[in-house]
């Protein structure tokens, strides 16, 4: 638990100064840099919504809703027992991400967004498809530990022995 903070405040400062230097960059000098050709660039970009650009809510909502979300795992994971790595980092990096984000909402009214996968963009059956976002550090903060829940929640949340419990041998 002694760590939990400190990557909470790791994931906060890294998303924040990189949005800084996005909007000083990117935004500033109107600029998009390539770093692979035709696959991943720095382009600046402003999304007032949650994941893809979707605004199911006003911006005071979002606000609410991501700072009641952060408090409910903060405190789901304060009053657990759990205190393994696998444990606490997925939850400090939804936490980080979701702080990081929060003080965009707050500050600005929307989110800074400026990482740039261009998987593919163009038409299909007619209808123009982009198939990835463009997002940020906050963003891949929230996915890895969400994607860390998931693939490991079995070791993270390990059941109670079926048999123990029915008093089946």
């Amino acid at each position: 638990m002694k760590w939990f903070f400190p990557l909470i405040l790791l994931v906060v400062t890294v998303d924040q100064l990189t949005k800084k230097l996005a909007i000083r960059v990117l935004r500033d000098a109107g600029q998009s840099i390539t770093i692979i050709p035709d696959l991943l660039s720095l382009t600046y970009t402003e999304n007032k919504g949650v994941a893809f650009g979707m605004e199911f809510a006003p911006a005071g909502m979002l606000l609410l809703l991501t700072g009641v979300i952060t408090i409910i795992v903060l405190v789901y994971v304060i009053l657990s027992k759990n205190r393994t790595t696998l444990f606490l980092v997925p939850f400090a990096l939804i936490v980080g991400g979701g702080i990081g984000n929060m003080i965009d909402r707050v500050i600005l009214g929307r989110v800074v967004d400026f990482i740039y996968f261009d998987l593919y963009h163009g038409k299909i059956f007619g209808t123009y498809l982009s198939l990835w976002p463009i997002f940020n550090v906050a963003d891949s903060a929230i996915s890895i530990g969400a994607c860390m829940l998931i693939l490991f929640h079995n070791r993270i949340f390990p059941e109670d022995n079926p048999t123990e419990k029915n008093n089946v041998r």
